[in-house]
């Protein structure tokens, strides 16, 4: 029994240590990252496998494992930029982007974890600075903000094509524009619009106004065919026809044959 303890100890010992090692090799990505492995004695970050996926790993406890998120993220940024004439504008935008899956060990090696304040961030708000100062505070105010967000995305998209990042999207959420000028925009922009229903007042009246001269025209026109077309042989026969349907009605009168002043029979009903 008193050897029993000197027997136990070497064996507690082990067991410790193996504890030590499994936690030190030991690594457990979770969902949405990926990690990168840097071997100490096997020349560093290794590039050429594809990273770590998610669940649990075991590596040498000499080696390190970097995790990185790898969905989507959403990058939000405010920023102060000039218009074309020299004005302050904020603008406010959101990038949306992830690092390229099966080149995470290069972004790691020749970046770093801190990719997006190192090289994706100063790129958004260089390329802002460079689509907004070509247009006029106008311009960005009403129906350019669509043209300068594909702009920005696609000047960003240039630069860091070969930086191992995967840019989706970037959208333009607001443009801010000095008070003074924000009313002076909008003034502009009722006038124009008050001078636009105008306009159109004015046309529709002289459309109308042609309508009905086009109108009164075909009238007379009707009539002077109509008028051309009639004599009195013509009226005296219509006269006849109308004569003859009175006879044929049962109420009394006096049918008297050529006693109108035209000629036409002349006809005296009891009323």
């Amino acid at each position: 029994m008193d050897r029993l303890p000197k027997i136990a100890l070497p064996a507690v010992f082990i067991i410790i240590l193996l504890i030590i090692l499994i936690s030190k090799s030991a690594v457990t990505i979770g969902s949405g990252e990926a990690g990168v492995l840097y071997k100490t004695f096997g020349g560093g970050v290794v590039t050429d496998e594809a990273p770590l996926g998610e669940g649990f790993h075991i590596v040498a406890p000499w080696n390190r494992v970097f995790i990185y998120e790898v969905r989507r993220q959403e990058l939000f940024e405010k920023m102060k930029v000039l218009s074309s004439n020299g004005l302050d504008i904020q603008l406010d935008a959101s990038a949306w982007f992830k690092p390229e899956y099966n080149e995470l060990g290069k972004l790691h090696q020749e970046i770093g974890d801190g990719y997006v304040q190192r090289i994706l961030l100063p790129t958004i708000r260089s390329a802002a600075r460079s689509v907004v100062g070509r247009y006029t505070p106008e311009q960005l105010y009403s129906s350019k903000r669509d043209a300068i967000q594909k702009e920005i995305f696609e000047e960003t998209k240039k630069i860091i094509d070969n930086q191992h990042i995967v840019l989706d999207e970037i959208l333009v959420r607001d443009v801010t524009l000095p008070p003074t000028i924000k009313d002076a925009i909008e003034r502009k922009l009722r006038q124009e619009q008050e001078s636009l229903e105008y306009e159109f007042r004015l046309e529709k009246a002289d459309k109308e106004a042609q309508r009905q001269r086009i109108q009164a025209q075909g009238k007379a026109d009707a009539n002077k065919i109509l008028s051309a077309s009639l004599n009195d042989k013509i009226l005296q026969d219509k006269g006849i026809e109308a004569t003859l349907k009175l006879a044929e009605s049962p109420n009394s009168k006096v049918v008297i044959v050529g006693s109108s002043k035209d000629g036409l029979p002349l006809i005296l009903g009891n009323n």
